[in-house]
Formats: structure tokens, C-alpha cells, sequence
């Protein structure tokens, strides 16, 4: 059965929320670990590559959480599911698996060239 606009708006809600207590965890664990004085330097070491791995997680969650966000707002000004490029209807397909999508296929596809 063909996913509808309600259920990618309940599964954006979802992952919203999932997505701010992760954050909050990250953003807690960062700021307690911290990076120590440790007795040995490969300690010391790990600690700074753990914490390193911790704000690049924590950096993509954000990424993702404002995507999300954006496409929430666009479901309140009626804008959701239109590329924000071109300006066409953006497939359900690709909607169902990444509900806050901007972009149809072709234009990311084009964007992800450019990097």
C-alpha cells in the first residue's frame, strides 16, 4: 500500500523526537567525558578520538534534525514534497524513504556532483 502524506508526517514527528533525545545524549556524554589528564597518552589518546567521533555524530544529527525540521514547516505552509530546485513534485518513493527530502532525485543527484 502506497505510503500517504499523514503517515511521512507522523514518521517526521517520530523522528524528530528520536533525533533530540539522541542529540541531548550525545551532547551530555560530550560534555561529561570531556577530554581528561590521563596517565598515559594512548588513554589520552582515545578519549580525544572518542570525543572527536561524538561531535561529528552529533554534527550530522543536527544536520538531519534541521532537515527535518524544515520539512515540518513545510507541511504547514503546504510546501512539503516539492523540490526545492525545480519546483516539481517529488516522488512518494522517495519521500517513503527519506521523508525530509528537498530535493527530487535529479536535482540532489546533481547537487551530490558538485561536491
Amino acid at each position: 500500500m502506497p505510503v500517504t502524506y499523514a503517515e511521512l508526517r507522523r514518521r517526521l514527528d517520530d523522528k524528530r523526537r528520536a533525533l533530540r533525545t539522541q542529540l541531548d545524549d550525545v551532547q551530555r556524554e560530550v560534555r561529561e567525558d570531556g577530554v581528561g589528564y590521563s596517565n598515559h597518552m594512548a588513554d589520552a589518546g582515545t578519549e580525544v578520538f572518542e570525543q572527536e567521533r561524538d561531535l561529528s555524530l552529533a554534527q550530522q544529527m543536527q544536520h538531519t534534525f534541521r532537515n527535518v525540521e524544515v520539512a515540518l514547516a513545510k507541511f504547514d505552509d503546504g510546501t512539503y514534497g516539492i523540490c526545492e530546485s525545480c519546483g516539481v513534485r517529488i516522488e512518494l518513493a522517495r519521500l517513503e524513504a527519506v521523508p525530509e527530502a528537498g530535493y527530487c532525485l535529479d536535482c540532489q543527484s546533481r547537487r551530490e556532483q558538485r561536491r
